[in-house]
């Protein structure tokens, strides 16, 4: 059975970053299977669920809702507009466990990783 689960990403070592930032990154809801896959039948079930917080410094920076589209595609679409949407790369062939890495592309074409690192059935 699918489970909501709050997922904490934080951004990884990259250049600028050499230990990582845990104080940069997003929170967000999401329905998990059994291996921790997203699920975006639970999603289109219940999307009012979906939620996604873009934090810096700890603070939040923008909110939105996470959306399921065609092509198993998974958008963090956030309220303020689409220059703050981000795209997860490969989202529907990853596992969201602690420990495991994801990557999410911006609409200014950069790409950045983050560590996975809490997940919590809500």
């Amino acid at each position: 059975m699918t489970q909501f689960h709050h997922i904490r990403l934080e951004l990884a070592r990259e250049p600028g970053h050499p230990a990582g930032a845990p104080d940069e990154g997003y929170d967000i809801v999401v329905p998990l299977d059994a291996e921790g896959r997203l699920d975006g039948d639970a999603l289109k079930a219940e999307p009012s669920r979906g939620h996604v917080r873009r934090f810096s410094n700890n603070e939040t920076v923008s909110a939105g809702q996470l959306r399921h589209g065609p092509g198993g595609r998974w958008v963090l679409d956030m309220d303020q507009g689409d220059a703050d949407d981000a795209v997860g790369f490969r989202f529907a062939d990853e596992r969201f466990v602690a420990g495991e890495y994801v990557s999410l592309s911006l609409p200014s074409g950069a790409q950045h990783t983050y560590v996975v690192a809490r997940v919590v059935e809500v």
